[in-house]
């Protein structure tokens, strides 16, 4: 049977080492589930792979899509899937392996458990929601969602418009809440599925989330926010790292204290990731204060039945 390996973890937990490493050893891509790094034009401040590292295994869902499309985990479920039985698990010598290694709780989660199907929102909802989060900003949205939909109100970010705005044009297209369309029913899949997480110390993560981000600017993190800051509005580019430094060129903030926020934006982001993936009972963790690469690899190959 094939094997999907999921890598997950908080940020620079070092997921991209360890998937590059494992990769090599089953011989098998790697699938992105990172719903920034899916994006052109922003590989330093979204930590995506390099142009060497990807020339190394090969990669999918890494810079595939402009800054301005829309994209969501529902699409990302069924192209994941038809990408592993089109393309990786269709192959004449028949590939075994597929890792699939990010953070991003809702992508992981639609390619193992599946999303709830919920109706494609029309150009026209869609305008008008963007057009008032524009004109009546997110809390007059969050407030009317809270009328519209109470129990959905109560469990989401309300500091996420993305979240908040999706939900409300549920509401408005099909009459009903958001919350009747999730039924969080587990889909099956046709092949076998082995969750890791990688995990450190919170002393060392914060550190290497502090590093990661000075190295960040040093490696031009600010040039490449200059060149994206006439498309700040898109949704794309709601992301730490970007809304810092973007106040930085409106004049608002200085730039040491935009580094500091984002360390701390990075650090809080990390935290939320963990609480997500500790709910998930599936899930093997792997210390990697505690094991060396290869120990970590020995560890993962005997988790998937590779001898």
């Amino acid at each position: 049977m094939q094997v999907l390996v999921v890598l997950l973890g908080p940020t620079a937990v070092g997921k991209t080492e360890l998937s590059l490493q494992l990769a090599k050893l089953l011989s098998c891509p790697i699938i992105s589930a990172d719903s920034r790094q899916i994006y052109k034009d922003i590989s330093i401040g979204t930590a995506a792979p390099t142009e060497a590292e990807m020339a190394q295994v090969k990669h999918y869902f890494v810079h595939t899509l402009d800054l301005d499309q829309y994209y969501s985990a529902a699409q990302y479920e069924t192209d994941v899937l038809q990408l592993l039985d089109t393309t990786i698990w269709n192959t004449p010598n028949e590939e075994r392996w597929a890792i699939l290694s990010g953070g991003s709780m809702m992508y992981i989660d639609a390619v193992c458990k599946g999303i709830d199907d919920i109706p494609t929102i029309d150009e026209e909802t869609r305008s008008l929601l963007h057009h008032r989060l524009e004109t009546e900003g997110l809390d007059t949205l969050a407030n009317e969602l809270r009328l519209l939909d109470p129990e959905y109100y109560e469990t989401v970010d309300r500091k996420n418009p993305k979240r908040i705005v999706h939900a409300l044009e549920i509401c408005y297209m099909t009459g009903r809440t958001f919350t009747s369309f999730r039924q969080g029913m587990v889909k099956q899949r046709p092949f076998r599925i082995v969750k890791i997480g990688l995990t450190r110390s919170r002393e060392h993560l914060f550190a290497r989330i502090n590093q990661r981000v000075d190295q960040m600017m040093a490696d031009g993190l600010m040039e490449e926010v200059r060149r994206v800051y006439p498309l700040r509005h898109l949704n794309s580019l709601n992301t730490v790292g970007y809304k810092e430094l973007f106040n930085v060129l409106d004049g608002t903030w200085e730039l040491p204290m935009a580094v500091e926020r984002i360390k701390k934006n990075t650090r809080v982001y990390a935290k939320k990731q963990m609480t997500w993936f500790q709910h998930d009972k599936d899930i093997h963790w792997l210390n990697l204060d505690e094991l060396s690469t290869e120990q970590a690899l020995q560890e993962i190959k005997k988790l998937i039945g590779c001898e």
